[in-house]
């Protein structure tokens, strides 16, 4: 056995796991009390990443809670645009700063506020030419660092300066970060490498960062960064999953691509595992038997890691208390204790409707848009199948780097079109265009000059917004569904409309002119879909995602509360205890946030596959058992 904690680290990353065919429920609990858990000797630096609604932050939370308590100095950080430690804490964050969590001694909290450091970042470029360039060339300045790439920028340089600044975090045994849904985290792990590399063969002399004379810091920053990141004695990367293919397909992917980067030190965490039950509940039985087919035919890439495993608890993780009974590896007990009350009746209408209301228009943009995890890929892709089934032309469509809406449906129907905005191909494409056109008749060092600046990083900004432009003209001709980002990317992208909007309209002088973002505000052309769970934290968010849809004038036309425990028929203990849990859930969204409300009931089967999906859109609504 390796005598120093680091050589313990590198074994204990190569040592072959135990292998999933063992994982087997209903025997889902983990029996390996004396292996070594993902907590049990930490380095330094700590990921928690994987596809949105997996439980990245309950685990990441309970981790840090954990160490703590045993006497460790913990800053837990969240990278995601749309964090939502404070909820989960009760602490109050402002901007970059740590907070400290009072019921948890050692711990501390802090967010990596995006639009807070874009601030930062653009207080500190323009501010010293303030009073001493002319006005106009001030605002054209700030007008430019405006959009979602600077905020981009500015989020991505305090990410770093925590892995490669010892004097920010020298108080710190351990920083655990809580990390955006996958395509968003691999987009943040690859640009310490991405910039390091454009700033090293960089001859212009300038880039978004501004001059690059004074880019030193940066350079050595980001190479520290980079360092960090790879070493497998100061770096690990947990990824999170459930039980359920489609998630553990995901993270197969995401451990190929953080392997590619050199980001080999990985674990993979099993979480939501659903206990085994002796009483004959239709829901839980199915359940169950879901989470062995998932685990039984668990992807190779994953088979090659140390495995831990968390069980479903019956109820949500918020609150320091429920944090650490996550971690307790304790069966929920079989009885548990409900209300004595029966579940009120709900008031939504069925997802059929809702299509119905849609399919009216003949044509339109729908938007479908929420938290990571919450189903937008299922609903955008049953809307679309139904739309299609009923003869419509329709194009189904992803802005999400992590989303694969083509394995949802897993094969075609006649009307229905399926395509995936990639950024590495739309940037392709977009290089390939402005060297065609404007590098056409450049000389060769202007041809050199421009390769240059299209090889920055924030070029995938400009490509993506043209392809989500073009996306949007195609809805006055079609149904046009499109699966967004998670919450935090997509507020970026369509940030970028706004900037896009706000330039087009003041070059305008009077013409008649129609922008993606006017588009988006008409209810005739775009209907917006926000999705989310009936839990606290995904209405928190999907409410704050209202007001800043509301804030740039565009009004949701529909609530969707996917996967309800509380709309279906369960007798389970446990799942009765989680769907009495969603009642004041479902009555917040129902009486003060939204106008229409679908609710959709939870299936233990998942519903990928066009027969599954379309029988979605046809389930009706149960009453839960008492």
């Amino acid at each position: 056995m390796p005598s120093n904690p680091r050589e313990r680290r590198e074994t204990d990353a190569k040592r072959a796991p135990m292998n999933a065919s063992r994982l087997k429920a209903p025997d889902l609990v983990d029996k390996r009390e004396k292996a070594m858990k993902w907590y049990t000797d930490p380095t330094r630096y700590m990921f928690f990443t994987g596809k949105g609604g997996v439980g990245k932050t309950s685990t990441a939370c309970a981790t840090a809670v954990h160490l703590a308590d045993q006497g460790r100095r913990v800053l837990l950080v969240s990278t995601d645009p749309a964090s939502n430690l404070a909820d989960v804490f009760g602490v109050h964050i402002h901007g970059g700063d740590y907070a400290r969590v009072d019921a948890v001694a050692n711990l501390h909290v802090m967010n990596i506020d995006p639009e807070a450091a874009a601030q930062g970042y653009r207080d500190r470029v323009i501010g010293p030419v303030r009073g001493i360039l002319p006005e106009k060339t001030v605002r054209e300045m700030e007008e430019q660092l405006s959009g979602a790439c600077t905020t981009e920028v500015a989020a991505f340089d305090e990410f770093t300066s925590l892995l490669a600044d010892e004097s920010k975090t020298r108080d710190f045994d351990h920083l655990i970060f809580d990390t955006a849904p996958t395509g968003h985290t691999l987009r943040l792990l690859t640009l310490p490498s991405a910039w390091s590399g454009f700033l090293d063969t960089n001859r212009s002399g300038t880039s978004c960062l501004g001059p690059l004379g004074g880019l030193q810091k940066q350079r050595e920053q980001y190479a520290a960064a980079v360092a960090a990141l790879g070493d497998v004695g100061r770096s690990t990367l947990i990824l999170v999953s459930r039980p359920q293919r489609t998630a553990l397909a995901e993270a197969a992917r995401t451990s190929d691509e953080l392997a590619a980067l050199g980001l080999t030190n990985q674990r993979l965490i099993l979480n939501g595992l659903m206990p085994a039950h002796f009483g004959n509940d239709l829901l839980a039985t199915a359940w169950v038997r879901r989470d062995r087919a998932a685990l039984d035919s668990m992807p190779d890439a994953l088979n090659k890691l140390p495995v831990d495993q968390v069980l479903l608890q019956p109820m949500n993780i918020v609150g320091v208390d429920a944090l650490r009974r996550l971690l307790s590896h304790e069966l929920p007990p079989r009885e548990l204790k409900t209300s004595s009350s029966k579940f009120k009746p709900l008031q939504s209408i069925a997802l059929a409707e809702l299509i119905d209301d849609i399919a009216a228009d003949n044509h339109g943009l729908i938007m479908v848009m929420g938290k990571g995890g919450v189903g937008k890929t299922t609903i955008a892709s049953a809307i679309a199948v139904e739309l299609a089934a009923r003869g419509n032309d329709v194009h189904l469509t992803t802005t999400d780097p992590a989303a694969h809406v083509a394995a949802t449906i897993a094969s075609g129907a006649s009307g229905l079109k399926i395509s995936r905005i990639d950024p590495a191909v739309e940037t392709a494409r977009y290089r390939k265009h402005v060297l065609e056109t404007q590098g056409k008749d450049l000389d060769a060092a202007s041809r050199a000059l421009l390769e240059e600046d299209l090889r920055s990083p924030c070029t995938e900004e400009i490509a993506v917004f043209q392809a989500f432009s073009r996306v949007i003209g195609e809805a006055r001709k079609r149904f046009v569904v499109m699966d967004t980002a998670p919450t935090g990317h997509t507020l970026l992208l369509l940030d970028a409309t706004g900037s896009y909007h706000r330039d087009i309209m003041r070059h305008a002088k009077g013409m008649n002119v129609v922008t993606p973002l006017m588009r988006l505000q008409d209810p005739r052309q775009t209907k917006i879909l926000i999705v989310t769970l009936a839990e606290t934290t995904p209405v928190l968010e999907a409410a704050a995602l209202q007001e800043d849809l509301r804030r740039a004038n565009i009004e949701p036309w529909a609530w969707v509360i996917n996967s309800s425990l509380a709309a279906s028929n369960t007798h389970d203990p446990l799942l009765a205890a989680r769907a009495q849990s969603e009642e004041p859930q479902i009555e917040q969204v129902q009486k003060k946030l939204a106008k229409r409300v679908v609710l959709v009931p939870f299936s233990a089967e998942e519903p990928v596959g066009y027969e599954r999906l379309r029988e979605l859109t046809r389930r009706e609504v149960q009453r839960a058992a008492p």
